[in-house]
């Protein structure tokens, strides 16, 4: 597989996470202190890098300390901050996912999207009226100010978050860049039958207008409130749309487009979007005394293949044919893509992740 396969996608830094598991004072069937989840106030972050977190600590409060996973994965090292609001670059895909899912301690038993269950290619298992899954939705962002390269995760199973995320990810989408927000939390207080309770639910905000959004007044890399210092760089490339965002020149533009092709990094969206910026910074009329501008993107590229993202499930179920011939449970599977990846799990993966994890399966290297 070519290298620039594996360099479309950052790599996951760690969690932001709006909860935590607190003693409860008594102890399980096998002797085992008991656990329950708590809500917090201010964002928690988990990560295996210690000097990542130290750098997220400097910037939102707390002290970086180890932290040993309930699930009994490996150790990482947790900082509980003293916010509640972070500044974030929003991807254009892939910036929240949802399922439904079914875990046991660490092990994820379903995978289902309402219709099919996707770890067994079969049918929903689950009464529409009462699931045993759980709506699990995903959100990954970037910090705007931690100097480290990659995306965080953060996890929701409430039922608030499932409903109002995915449309503001649909409609971020439509800028076909990232797009600078913040990430927030926000309490919710319902009635039960055992009396109010209350929860925190993640929220996105944008510093964009939704008008200016479905109008195209503005690309999502404009949206970036900062200089070049704060250029996202995607999983080892540069991201070419925030650069041109910054640029001042369609002859500055025009030469990101010659650097992505001669690099590789050239797919449709990138072309789309540095052929919109390289047009709109050139100027209405050229002086007779001034050269000719140097070619805007659309006239220096001739021969770019255009590669389509290739479908995820697609990849999972190619991975769980051949894990089949090997003897593998699903459980292991996701195991050993784990150890690979460090720690990824396959869910949040991209197909690029999965297709590296297939060929080491069938050449037997996992």
């Amino acid at each position: 597989m070519p290298i620039i396969d594996l360099q479309r996608r950052m790599r996951q830094l760690g969690e932001i996470r709006i909860g935590h598991v607190v003693p409860t004072g008594r102890t399980d069937r096998n002797g085992k202190p008991g656990v329950r989840p708590a809500k917090l106030n201010q964002f928690r972050f988990t990560s295996p890098s210690r000097e990542i977190l130290a750098e997220v600590a400097a910037l939102y409060g707390g002290e970086v300390k180890p932290w040993t996973p309930a699930n009994g994965g490996p150790g990482e090292f947790e900082v509980y901050s003293t916010t509640n609001r972070l500044p974030v670059l929003i991807p254009p895909a892939d910036a929240v996912s949802q399922w439904y899912e079914l875990w046991a301690g660490s092990k994820c038993q379903r995978r289902c999207d309402g219709v099919t269950e996707h770890k067994a290619d079969r049918p929903c298992l689950c009464d529409p009226e009462n699931r045993q899954c759980k709506i699990t939705t995903r959100v990954n962002v970037m910090l705007r100010d931690v100097p480290a390269l990659g995306q965080w995760l953060l996890i929701s199973k409430g039922y608030y978050a499932a409903v109002t995320l995915p449309p503001a990810a649909e409609l971020l989408a439509q800028a076909g860049g990232y797009v600078a927000g913040w990430l927030g939390m926000e309490e919710k207080l319902i009635q039960t039958d055992d009396g109010p309770a209350r929860f925190m639910v993640p929220t996105l905000d944008v510093e964009i207008t939704p008008a200016a959004l479905m109008a195209g007044q503005m690309t999502g890399a404009q949206a970036v409130t900062a200089g070049p210092e704060r250029v996202a760089i995607t999983g080892g490339r540069p991201d070419y749309a925030a650069l041109a965002a910054v640029a001042t020149t369609s002859d500055a533009v025009a030469e990101l487009y010659r650097q992505a092709v001669a690099a590789g990094h050239m797919d449709k969206a990138l072309a789309d979007a540095l052929t919109a910026r390289g047009e709109a910074l050139k100027p209405s009329a050229t002086p007779k005394a001034t050269p000719a501008p140097a070619p805007t993107p659309a006239e220096v590229v001739h021969d770019v293949e255009i590669v389509e993202d290739d479908d995820v499930d697609a990849v999972w179920f190619q991975i769980m044919n051949a894990a089949g011939q090997l003897g593998l449970t699903t459980a292991q599977v996701e195991e050993r893509f784990a150890q690979q990846n460090g720690g990824l799990h396959p869910a949040t993966a991209s197909a690029d992740r999965l297709r590296a994890f297939l060929t080491s399966l069938k050449a037997g290297r996992s």
